[in-house]
């Protein structure tokens, strides 16, 4: 049976192969596509490389530069948030509308508070404003440096396969999820993923104008509870709150062209499709 999520994956990862880039001695994964129009960054979460945003980047290209990382093997948010400051300058990019998704969302966050120059709009998504909770739940209980790799793929699998049991019309997304954690992001790069949220540093005060933050959530996110996405809202205030009413934890795959209706309002561009409509809160 074949995937059509992976297929559409693939093929874009073959038209736009990841650059191998060093930033302060870590090598990052990147994707640039697009010369002209706002800038993009976009950050996975700890189970996508940068491609997982492939519909959006093919959706956007012609009207956006867009650059998407995958992260390195080493280093964490802290270090990630001064490798991409860098990786903005090396690309002459003065700032750029930021999106991260999950630990993503939790490192544009930390970019945003430290290098708030480089942040043009701040796009929070999926994702927590502390890392507490999370460190109380495996995979994070385990000792991410020692603990075999099987399992810690082992809990990944458990969790995606009981959304695939909530969700069957989901399938294809749990088989591009488990093909991830099973080893298309290599072992080393899983552990400093999971690292990186275990042992992420508080988020610093952020001085961010709140009318330049849209945050990003699911109604159905079975990572992100309730209490701590109005948890996020409560700290970032958002000047707006845009809500999925389904999709889970991973909506810019499930739900896409709605996902670039999002990116065309928020980078100012002419919308292709249905859009959100207006409010400080939409829910689509």
């Amino acid at each position: 049976m074949t995937n059509s999520l992976m297929e559409s994956r693939d093929a874009f990862a073959a038209r736009h192969p990841e650059e191998r880039v060093t930033l302060n001695g870590r090598e990052w994964g990147v994707i640039e596509v697009g010369s002209d129009g706002p800038v993009l960054l976009l950050i996975p979460g700890t189970l996508g490389r940068g491609d997982i945003f492939w519909q959006q980047i093919d959706a956007l290209k012609d009207r956006a530069r867009i650059v998407a990382v995958t992260y390195p093997a080493q280093g964490g948010v802290a270090e990630w948030a001064q490798d991409l400051a860098l990786l903005m300058d090396q690309r002459g990019t003065d700032k750029a509308t930021c999106l991260g998704s999950s630990l993503g969302g939790f490192l544009v966050q930390y970019l945003a508070a430290v290098h708030p120059e480089k942040v043009e709009r701040l796009l929070p998504a999926n994702t927590l404003v502390s890392t507490e909770r999370s460190r109380s739940r495996p995979p994070y209980t385990s000792d991410l440096d020692t603990a075999p790799i099987d399992e810690l793929r082992a809990g990944f699998a458990m969790g995606l396969g009981a959304w695939r049991e909530a969700h069957p019309d989901q399938a294809d997304l749990v088989e591009l999820l488990l093909a991830e954690v099973g080893g298309r992001i290599p072992e080393i790069e899983l552990r400093s993923r999971l690292n990186g949220l275990k042992k992420a540093p508080p988020l610093p005060a952020l001085a961010f104008p709140k009318d330049r933050i849209a945050t990003i959530e699911g109604d159905d996110d079975p990572l992100i509870s309730r209490e701590m996405r109005e948890e996020a809202r409560a700290l970032l205030q958002p000047g707006t709150s845009y809500r999925f009413n389904w999709g889970g934890h991973f909506p810019y795959v499930v739900r896409p062209a709605l996902y670039v209706s999002l990116l065309e309002t928020e980078l100012g561009l002419p919308l292709t499709g249905e859009g959100w409509g207006e409010g400080a809160v939409r829910a689509r």
